[in-house]
């Protein structure tokens, strides 16, 4: 169910080795590092957090300038971060020592004919061989990139008819990958009458192809990602309406029994708190670390609101990289960074 397409750059990430960027940066789109300037606040609810996030940690900016960023990857053994920038069509790859340059454009959109609203990749993903794994907005599939620059689409419909637009992903340890697949890629949204399904899926692919459809009861799914024992799927809702993170038991043939309201984020919308619940990451000791309604959100394991990475803007996605005590952050336009005392859950 898989079938192999020519990328229209060289690309490759396999065990740990990134290739090539696709085309080396202007001037403009290069800038080596900096003195990081230090923005927003980290408010502390309950004295836990204070075992995650030291008490004199800061919110580093390191780079700006994009029109949304979202996705982040990082790279293990080659100390750089990957993220998308959406309305660009664009994969960014920043690093300590080099700053930030284009990595890979086009990204998510490969057609010819122009068009507008988040074209790009979201989110992003290595597999179990360090494989870079893509949702493509534009193209409406996963897509694999292979070693030799390749790109195998791995699902690009269900029962027949065309995705969405894939949002964000996790893999399993099995190696099957669970994903979103809200309507926020296509050109109208919702609306667009190029959409095909008529609801917005929670689905599981196999490393044999297989996709199966989890749940079509969430209206906006978006965020992803498991609990340390894989027991359960923490899946977040960026419905402002009803704006929450719900869990998800986790069967042992892989589908999902009925799910339930994690945290109910609605009044924090309603408080004009910026953005929605949006990417998620868990840490090794069954934390969440949540961008929504005002930054990042940090819940214990039981629900309980432990405090916010409060970064002023709408913020998209979060990931942890280093040597998985830093917590780099995508928001609206900027790439921010959060030093950790916990460690990231791929770590």
């Amino acid at each position: 169910m898989t079938k192999p397409i020519v990328a229209w750059v060289g690309l490759g990430i396999a065990l740990g080795w990134v290739g090539a960027a696709p085309r080396f940066a202007t001037a403009e789109e290069s800038k080596p590092a900096a003195k990081y300037p230090a923005i927003g606040k980290i408010e502390r609810l309950d004295p836990r957090l204070d075992k995650l996030i030291p008490r004199d940690a800061v919110i580093e900016k390191l780079a700006e300038g994009f029109r949304w960023t979202e996705g982040p990857v990082w790279i293990p053994g080659r100390n750089l971060l990957l993220f998308s920038d959406i309305p660009n069509n664009a994969i960014i790859q920043w690093s300590e020592s080099e700053g930030q340059r284009v990595y890979l454009k086009p990204a998510g959109y490969t057609g010819r004919a122009a068009r507008g609203g988040e074209p790009g990749t979201n989110g992003l993903a290595l597999d179990r061989e360090g494989r870079l794994v893509m949702c493509q907005h534009g193209d409406r599939r996963i897509v694999r990139v292979e070693k030799d620059g390749s790109w195998t689409t791995l699902a690009d419909k269900f029962q027949g008819k065309r995705f969405n637009s894939p949002n964000d992903l996790v893999f399993k340890s099995n190696g099957d990958l669970y994903f979103t697949d809200p309507p926020y890629g296509l050109p109208q949204g919702a609306a667009d009458p190029t959409r095909e399904l008529d609801f917005c899926g929670v689905y599981r692919l196999t490393p044999d192809g297989a996709v199966t459809l989890l749940t079509d009861r969430m209206t906006r799914p978006n965020g992803i990602g498991f609990s340390p024992d894989e027991k359960t799927l923490y899946v977040a809702q960026s419905d402002p309406e009803k704006a929450v993170w719900m869990a998800f038991p986790v069967k042992p043939d892989g589908t999902l029994g009925e799910g339930r309201v994690f945290f109910d984020a609605t009044a924090w919308v309603q408080q004009k708190l910026p953005g929605l619940p949006d990417g998620l990451k868990v840490d090794r000791h069954g934390n969440l670390f949540a961008t929504g309604p005002g930054g990042v959100n940090v819940f214990a394991p039981d629900g309980a609101f432990l405090g916010r990475i409060h970064t002023g803007v709408p913020t998209a996605n979060c990931r942890f990289g280093d040597d998985g005590a830093t917590l780099y952050i995508t928001a609206n336009t900027w790439l921010l960074r959060v030093r950790t005392t916990t460690r990231g859950l791929e770590f």
